[in-house]
């Protein structure tokens, strides 16, 4: 990754084309899949997985594969967590997305969580649902967990940086900004321009101590296009 001052970075997100957001922890307080776990009973194996998953220890497809082995979720039970937990939208991102539509740059979410999950929250925000690039999980005929689509780009490590290359590709930008709190989505920088790193729910220092922007509310992103 190559680093580019704090000044550039800044001036990359004030005259972006497209920026993408991860999900779980940046865009939502909680982490999707850990939520699934503790909904269906397993949280304390899977808390430990996903653990070791951001730390980097095992590839992404393996952690994931091992999660949700576990979790086994059925589709009512998918279904019930977001009726009943639904999602809790971090502080400040409402008003920072319609401020970025406001000004015509598009907006996509893209998350090793589940499109099931993630499109609740898109439908919030008011993002296109064809903006949101995730995980798909699988069921039987009966509702039983059956897998998930392992062709997704974001069920591999790296793949947040692929959607990206494929964004900008498909609608021709040159800027593009990412901005999450994990190591997958710091690895996306490059294809994206610029990467800002987000802990305004949890720090994970090696982001911290690896990005030239790390902030801990979108207020601060909010403030700088409210510059221009």
């Amino acid at each position: 990754m190559m680093m580019i001052s704090l000044s550039q970075t800044k001036e990359l997100f004030r005259r972006a084309e497209a920026v993408c957001f991860d999900v779980d922890s940046t865009v939502i307080k909680e982490e999707g899949i850990d939520e699934l776990a503790k909904f269906c009973g397993v949280g304390d194996a899977v808390t430990e997985m996903t653990r070791n998953a951001m730390g980097g220890s095992v590839t992404f497809k393996t952690a994931l594969t091992e999660r949700l082995s576990i979790i086994r979720c059925s589709r009512e039970q998918v279904n019930k967590l977001i009726t009943d937990h639904p999602p809790q939208l971090t502080p400040g991102i409402r008003e920072l997305v319609d401020h970025l539509h406001q000004r015509n740059v598009k907006v996509f979410l893209i998350s090793g969580g589940f499109r099931c999950i993630v499109e609740h929250v898109a439908t919030q925000l008011n993002i296109p649902l064809h903006h949101v690039y995730a995980n798909r999980l699988k069921f039987y005929f009966n509702g039983e967990y059956a897998g998930f689509d392992e062709t997704q780009p974001t069920a591999e490590s790296g793949g947040k940086g692929k959607v990206i290359s494929m964004l900008k590709e498909q609608y021709g930008f040159k800027t593009v900004v990412m901005i999450g709190d994990g190591a997958t989505d710091l690895e996306a920088s490059p294809p994206a321009s610029a990467f800002i790193g987000f802990g305004g729910n949890v720090v994970r220092p090696q982001v911290k101590e690896r990005c030239s922007w790390y902030v801990t509310s979108f207020e601060e992103l909010l403030k700088e296009l409210e510059k221009i």
